[in-house]
């Protein structure tokens, strides 16, 4: 079994969704983890973004950062 854990800072706009209950309802085998501080201060003020599994995912809205995360985690996941 594959793991996909997605971190997102609790400063960043994405979190406008409540994108933890949104990722784990959809895909129970990942985990969302809300971090006061990812240490990427430049890219949390300008755009929605996250982190699965170590890759930058973002958007230009909170609403195309998570369809980008879903993406992410489905090629992360082997699902295409």
């Amino acid at each position: 079994m594959k793991f996909v854990i997605v971190e997102v800072c609790d400063a960043n706009i994405l979190n406008e969704l409540d994108i933890e209950e949104i990722i784990e309802e959809e895909f129970p085998e990942v985990a969302v983890i809300i971090n006061q501080c990812l240490s990427l201060c430049g890219l949390c003020r300008a755009v929605p973004f996250a982190i699965v599994n170590n890759k930058n995912v973002h958007g230009r809205t909170p609403e195309v950062c998570l369809e980008n995360i879903r993406i992410a985690i489905r090629e992360e996941l082997g699902q295409y």
